[in-house]
């Protein structure tokens, strides 16, 4: 194990080159641009492509033709700028393009601040453009995961020919961790781009990536067919942890960096005598919606915390299905919870119980 002192975009960008990135197309904005800035370096310094575009809308189009002609390709921005790249999302979806897209949350809405926040969940995971089509979206909780799960995320993309987002919030951006880029994650076996634009050498006729589909008959038998490939993606990428759930007197639902402000919160509590668990999801979507068959009967209530107005909310409503009351505690506007908050809504957890 070799560890080293990194920060957490400089990390993102190194992981990317380690799972075999060929093309990055990017636009910078607070607080990701070191990820731009680190790959506008050693791209170069290993012959792979790096180019700032004029735009977010014109990066994410390059994304789509790399992606095209079978490369590894990624961008990354933050909030405002991931919604110029959303009908360009909803195009390499379409067209079922592979590539990874990270989005390093920033305070919002509109232009909002530079402050870490988790105030995307609904963008990444419902999408900002059209049609039927869905995104895998994962949602480290260190920086040693967010290097782990790009190093995944660019496997996942390949095998289902779909975009993955990692999303992170400017916390993980911006703070420093060990990490260990050696470790070993789960290696996937990606077939042959026999689909890509690449000539004909592997295969007869021409090949046409298109999103445009003018026949409705042909339309619908295409989203079908994305509708069977997102339920394998439901069946084999849901991925989620629960922590100290046995006999726990109430669970606490949160992702990314709200998790650790959590575990916090669980080792206070304890010493007032009162268990608690985790549910952390790590895929957004696809969402663990059977994390909470597994809630045990002593559980009094569910609390979801995040640093928004409650968007996760939503998801843990529909999975809990009535079964127990759900609460909620959120900061937003780039406000961080500290673990004595979590505490105490806790302690107070009847006065934070929302309608389902």
């Amino acid at each position: 194990m070799n560890k080293v002192l990194m920060k957490g975009n400089e990390a993102i960008a190194l992981a990317a080159i380690a799972a075999g990135l060929d093309a990055f197309f990017g636009y910078p904005i607070t607080p990701q641009n070191e990820i731009p800035e680190y790959l506008s370096k050693y791209m170069h310094e290993k012959g792979r492509v790096f180019v700032q575009a004029e735009s977010e809308v014109a990066a994410i189009n390059m994304v789509y033709g790399a992606a095209a002609a079978g490369k590894r390709v990624m961008t990354s921005s933050s909030s405002v700028g991931i919604a110029l790249k959303q009908e360009g999302i909803s195009y390499l979806a379409g067209a079922e393009l592979p590539c990874v897209v990270v989005s390093v949350m920033r305070a919002g809405p509109g232009l909002g601040g530079i402050q870490p926040s988790q105030a995307d969940y609904f963008q990444a995971t419902r999408g900002g453009g059209n049609g039927d089509y869905r995104v895998v979206v994962l949602a480290p909780e260190s920086i040693q995961e967010t290097v782990d799960l790009m190093k995944q995320a660019f496997d996942i993309a390949d095998i289902y020919r779909n975009p993955v987002m990692i999303l992170a919030d400017g916390l993980i951006g911006q703070m420093m961790e060990s990490v260990d880029m050696d470790k070993p994650v789960k290696k996937r076996h990606v077939e042959p781009k026999t689909y890509a634009l690449t000539g004909t050498d592997s295969h007869e006729g021409r090949n046409v990536i298109t999103s445009l589909g003018l026949d409705p008959v042909y339309l619908e038998k295409h989203n079908n067919a994305l509708k069977d490939k997102y339920n394998q993606i439901i069946k084999h990428e849901t991925a989620y942890e629960m922590f100290n759930m046995e006999h726990a007197e109430y669970v606490i639902v949160a992702y990314g960096t709200v998790a650790r402000i959590v575990r916090s919160a669980l080792d206070m509590l304890k010493e007032k005598g009162i268990h608690v668990g985790l549910i952390r999801p790590i895929s957004l979507w696809p969402y663990p919606r059977k994390a909470f068959d597994l809630i045990p009967k002593t559980c009094k209530g569910i609390l979801v915390t995040e640093m928004s107005m409650g968007q996760m909310l939503d998801d843990v409503l529909i999975s809990n299905k009535g079964r127990f009351p759900v609460g909620f505690y959120g900061r937003a506007g780039g406000m961080v919870p500290g673990p004595e908050e979590i505490v105490d809504a806790i302690l107070n957890f009847k006065d934070k119980v929302v309608e389902s």
